[in-house]
């Protein structure tokens, strides 16, 4: 309970302190501001809001996607992006593993990694509080992205925090409280002790040997399958040893926002712990944790301030203090490593004498793995702090200011690490006696302390830029131009700048013809030009037309907008190198000359340099269709988008081994991406009750257009062509069932197959098996994300879901992941009980079991490169539910409450997936640590 109390202190102490200071900058609010203000049409006109320019969505042509932060606050995780997850078109997010603080996540955006811009500024950091979030919009077209210049070609994702505003005190406090449970992975199905044996020896047999003399003796299986002797014949499910069967997880946030003409201001509190779901034992260790687990505090205050009439400024600072711990030595994913390294016949977790278990094998008992090797934690401590000063111009011209910002952001991450090593014992004679024998490996140690940094990175930015927004009777016009530089530092690596002058023009005719230019003239300073930056000049134009705004359409009552758009420009990406354009030597071997002579010293490339490397570049085509109907109750949005990358920076495929180092790399690749995007939306709204239905999907598609190939001697092995990251090997033709489908196959070179073994296609017809026949395997159709959120409210009641889909995915099986006995006696899982044998030579889904699985064992055939290991990876999960009720405002008044709300969420409830994955996660089907289903109650606070 103490994770729960302890918190609530501090919060409640804090809302004293801020309760009395918010009192003093909200004092003189004008009546004229009521108390009843939609607080969600304040977030749509935010929303509208881009990187650097204030346009209109409806008199704008660039292509974006927001949504507010109030849709993200109530899903209990740790990192903003997971709670993104099919929301927003064109940004997918997938997760591979449900580490506290190391979840794996990943957001594509159009294929590409984004840039992530906070309050309109690049950060190397993305972990900010939730509650903290105003909005978050995704830019995705040459327009939007042009101003980024060498960096905006990836699609950038723009967050923007919540600022104080005209009007009366808010406070707010948040509390909510969960429980996590792994979702079934690989780790989840291992083979019992006695299976383990049976098929162990069952490989042995098919690799041709002797089952008595190197595996499982036939009273060693009965053991372990009667269970009698635990001790000599364990059978121990390590996961279940190793994980928690749930785990508490918890967030409490406190903030208050307000202010008046002289003073706006947003502050926020907010405290996050995970559990893990690693165990703990008291009766081994009761002064430290070893579990996975992660804490947050995190503290942000946005300040705006009219300083006069005409001069304004703002001051944002955000601190984090983050502390994640894993078990020591190997840390927490060492422990999932050894999960899928050792069999449940490996050792009994504790010998009759209380001392772990182990063997010559096996000398790292996972339990002591994870309770008795110490702990480690991770010290984070981020500080960033952003200030502006913006000056209105009306004098000079209406509409004309001048705005001047800076910003520093300094992170720093402290490992300390508390590991020793433990002892295990093996009992070798004695069974069943008063004096049993053991033998040791390792020893046992005291615990060694050391701390290092773990990285530590530092940046500054300013920022000056003119801005114009005027209407001229029918002519609308929206400028900006500004010169601004980066610089950041990354642990000991030599700074990184990218500075340059963009500028944005907007102008609309009476609100029906649009048009729009971006530009950038940027460089980088990694790069062999003038004073180390190279600068390139990256355009956009963008048309538009709102035809609903024509006379024919404009008195149509169904129809509420209707607008064409397209855009076109050229968008860099800085993918250089660390100064790879100046040659560096070192000393090489010593060269021996005659028989008796000394060596001399030879000199020699380190790699060889590129003095051409630039920067890659984009074209980016969009056009899109933005259409409201029925008092904009119907919304659809409909853009394709064409995006050719060239000057990618790659080595070529068609050098030559004789010129004696690797070829460096050059900006020659081409790749194109592609695709559909759609959004439809309905909203009905009454006076006591409400529904929303919201769909998006995205179709993906790319080629590899140039790579500098390798002449290829068969037009099916050429990758020019064909999508960028398209798997290659052999196309499987199921299994031999028998030997007289061997016999007359095409044989295959160095290999001589037997029943069971994987059979591939000659493609050829040359009736050998080699590498002439390897060729694009899998799908190569596009890649469909599909989203809906869905919900409806009545009375103080709200019901929503979020639902995310991916079709045409697929997933490759392997190494411990997937195939059996990895390095000779690993781990085996159900699915190898679906082998060929002779009595299932017919319905068998997995071929012959052997101890030499994977090409790095020597097997040059089952393990290969093929399809036969390419399956479907389609799902369909259940992301978010959550039902909420908000008490009678009669009621929480006389408290004095303006309102209370009371919300039970969950998260990844259900998942329908293919055969592939056997009701395993599909994200994290792999045995890397659990994603988790979350269930949490929380309630949430007006003050």
């Amino acid at each position: 309970m103490s994770v729960f109390i302890k918190p609530l202190r501090v919060f409640a102490c804090c809302a004293l302190f801020i309760n009395q200071a918010s009192r003093l900058h909200a004092q003189q609010v004008p009546d004229t501001i009521s108390k009843k203000q939609d607080t969600m049409q304040l977030v749509d006109k935010k929303l509208k809001k881009l990187i650097y320019f204030n346009t209109p969505k409806t008199l704008s042509t660039v292509s974006s996607t927001a949504i507010p932060g109030a849709e993200l606050t109530s899903t209990l995780v740790a990192s903003y992006p997971i709670a993104l997850a099919g929301r927003l078109a064109g940004l997918t997010t997938s997760q591979n593993s449900g580490q506290p603080f190391n979840e794996g996540y990943s957001m594509r955006l159009r294929g590409q990694s984004p840039l992530i811009f906070i309050d309109g500024i690049p950060r190397s950091v993305s972990e900010i509080g939730i509650e903290e979030i105003e909005s978050v919009t995704v830019l995705k077209d040459a327009v939007s992205l042009a101003m980024l210049g060498v960096r905006g070609a990836n699609g950038a994702v723009s967050i923007v925090t919540k600022k104080g505003m005209v009007a009366g005190q808010k406070i707010s406090f948040t509390g909510q409280w969960g429980i996590q449970q792994p979702i079934q992975n690989l780790i989840s199905k291992p083979l019992d002790a006695f299976n383990y044996a049976t098929l162990y020896n069952e490989a042995l047999t098919n690799d041709g040997l002797s089952a008595a003399n190197n595996g499982f003796s036939q009273s060693a299986i009965n053991a372990y399958q009667t269970g009698s002797d635990p001790l000599r014949y364990p059978n121990v499910n390590w996961a279940d040893e190793v994980l928690r069967k749930s785990a508490a997880i918890a967030r409490y946030n406190l903030n208050t926002s307000g202010g008046n003409q002289y003073v706006r201001f947003f502050v926020n509190l907010e405290h996050f712990k995970q559990d893990g779901l690693l165990k703990t034992r008291d009766d081994i260790n009761t002064k430290y944790s070893t579990d996975a687990n992660f804490v947050g505090y995190f503290i942000r205050s946005n300040v705006d301030v009219n300083l006069t009439d005409k001069l304004s400024a703002g001051l944002y600072v955000q601190g984090r203090i983050l502390t994640d711990n894993s078990p020591g030595n190997s840390g927490t994913q060492g422990i999932f490593n050894a999960l899928k390294a050792t069999p449940n016949s490996a050792y009994p977790i504790f010998n009759a004498n209380g001392t772990y278990g182990g063997s010559a094998q096996f000398q790292n008992n996972i339990v002591a793995q994870g309770v008795s090797a110490g702990y480690s934690k991770t010290n984070t401590r981020t500080v960033l702090s952003d200030f502006y000063l913006k000056y209105n111009l009306d004098d000079l011209s209406k509409g004309l200011w001048v705005k001047a910002r800076a910003s520093f952001f300094s992170n720093l991450a402290e490992n300390y690490i508390r590991n020793k090593s433990f002892a295990v014992f093996e009992q070798i004679s004695g069974f069943g006696t008063l004096s049993p024998v053991y033998r040791q490996y390792n020893n046992n140690t005291d615990q060694a302390n050391g701390n290092n940094i773990a990285f530590q990175n530092r940046s500054d930015f300013q920022e000056l830029s003119f801005g114009y927004q005027r209407d001229f009777g029918l002519n609308g016009v929206d400028a900006v131009i500004l010169a601004n530089r980066d610089n950041l530092i990354n642990g000991s690596n030599l700074p990184y700048a990218i500075q340059g002058i963009s500028g944005h023009v907007s102008y609309n005719y009476d609100k029906k013809y649009l048009a729009e230019v971006s530009f950038s003239q940027s460089g980088a300073n990694r790069y062999p030009d003038k004073g180390g930056f190279k600068y390139g000049f990256f355009p956009a134009l963008g048309l538009g037309w709102n035809i609903q705004q024509e006379d024919f359409l404009k008195e149509n009552s169904w129809l509420n907008q209707l607008k064409l758009y397209a855009s076109y420009g050229k968008v860099g990406r800085d993918n250089g190198a660390y100064y790879t354009y100046q040659q560096v030597y070192n000393g090489s071997p010593g060269a021996i000359f005659g028989s008796s002579a000394g060596t001399a010293t030879t000199i020699g490339e380190s790699f060889l340099a590129n003095p051409a490397i630039t920067w890659e570049y984009a074209k980016m085509l969009n056009i899109g269709i933005d259409a409201g109907f029925l008092n904009d109750r119907l919304g659809l949005n409909v853009e394709y988008y064409k995006n050719n990358f060239a000057d990618l920076s790659i080595m070529r495929g068609n050098g030559s081994s004789l010129l004696g180092i690797s070829y460096p790399n050059e900006n020659i690749g081409k790749q194109n991406y592609y695709g559909w995007e759609a959004q439809l939306s309905w909203n009905e709204q009454k006076k006591k009750w409400g529904y929303f239905v919201r769909l998006n999907a995205s179709l993906q598609k790319n080629k590899l257009i140039y790579s500098a190939e390798a002449n290829q001697r068969y037009s099916w092995m050429q990758r020019t062509g064909h999508p960028v990251g398209q798997t290659y090997g052999y196309i499987a033709e199921g299994l031999f069932r028998s030997q007289q489908e061997i016999t007359g196959y095409p044989t295959i070179e160095g290999y001589t197959p037997q029943p069971g073994d994987i059979k591939y296609r000659d493609l050829n017809g040359d009736g050998v098996i080699n590498q002439y026949d390897q060729t694009t395997i899998g799908s190569q159709k596009p890649s469909l994300f599909l989203g809906a959120k869905l919900g409806f409210h009545v009375v103080g009641f709200d019901v929503s879901a979020l639902v995310q889909g991916v079709i045409n995915q697929e997933v490759y099986l392997s190494d411990n992941s997937y195939w059996e006995f990895q390095g000779g006696t690993a781990q085996a899982y159900q699915t190898h009980l679906n082998r060929f044998t002779p009595a299932t030579a017919n319905t068998a889904a997995y071929p012959r079991l052997t101890t030499n699985s994977g090409p790095r064992n020597g097997a040059t055939n089952n393990f290969v490169s093929s399809s036969f290991w390419l399956r479907n990876g389609d799902f369909v999960r259940l992301r978010n539910v959550e039902l909420g009720y908000t008490l009678p405002a009669r009621l929480t008044q006389k408290v004095g409450l303006k309102s209370t709300r009371l919300f039970t969420n969950g998260l990844n409830l259900w998942t329908l997936s293919s055969k592939t994955f056997n009701g395993a996660d599909p994200e994290n089907f792999n045995g890397n640590y659990p994603i988790e289903r979350i269930f949490s109650f929380g309630v949430n606070i007006q003050l």
